[in-house]
């Protein structure tokens, strides 16, 4: 656990003394909010979901493309 807290403070103390970085870090993360969720919620629509009605047929796509050679 020593090493584990001296990895944990060594991160903490870092990030709690930057002034710019802070910033940075908070326009990283709103980016990724909005990549992820925003994008998959309203972009992205569900494939196999839309294309197939049951699992079954789902699964014998996704393994048709899984196995076939190009």
């Amino acid at each position: 656990m020593h090493l584990f807290n001296k990895i944990f403070n060594f991160y903490y103390l870092g990030f709690k003394s930057m002034t710019t970085g802070k910033t940075l870090w908070l326009i990283i993360l709103l980016k990724l909010f909005v990549m992820f969720a925003i994008l998959k919620v309203f972009i992205f629509k569900d494939f196999l979901k839309t294309n197939f009605k049951t699992d079954k047929e789902r699964s014998e796509y996704v393994l048709k493309k899984l196995t076939e050679t190009k």
